[in-house]
């Protein structure tokens, strides 16, 4: 099997070898949303951006250490695709006390931020083909 020369030393430029689909990848939208959202005099409303002011980083240390403290390595390691057991649990019961609802941890599925929540719900609520308004 021939595997493309690729130089040892030297100014040579390598040379890849990429899927001929990769020729027709488009720039990712979102991505070129947020390289704008870098800029500190930008306020975007574009993205789902949280303002910064308003994120609570101490809460989420806290939460954090108490997570990493009492059970570390079960919430580093890769899980099952719904998320983390304990962190399911106490959403179900947070529901149940502010909300009043009976859900379920098994009803309930931690996601990796909203890009992934809308793909979800597309695949589950909208067959192939068909229109959109």
């Amino acid at each position: 099997m021939n595997s493309p020369k690729i130089p040892k030393t030297g100014t040579a430029k390598r040379k890849y070898i990429f899927a001929s689909r990769m020729a027709k990848t488009p720039k990712s939208f979102i991505r070129e949303i947020l390289k704008v959202t870098e800029n500190p005099d930008i306020i975007s409303f574009a993205g789902g951006l949280p303002n910064p002011a308003l994120i609570d980083v101490e809460g989420i240390a806290r939460a954090t250490a108490c997570v990493l403290a009492e059970d570390g390595r079960s919430a580093l390691q890769y899980s099952t695709t719904e998320g983390y057991l304990p962190l399911r649990q106490f959403i179900a019961e947070r529901y149940r006390k502010r909300l009043g609802l009976s859900v379920s941890p098994a009803e309930i599925l931690i996601t990796n931020g909203s890009q992934q929540c809308l793909d979800l719900i597309g695949k589950v609520f909208i067959n192939m083909g068909t229109p959109l308004p």
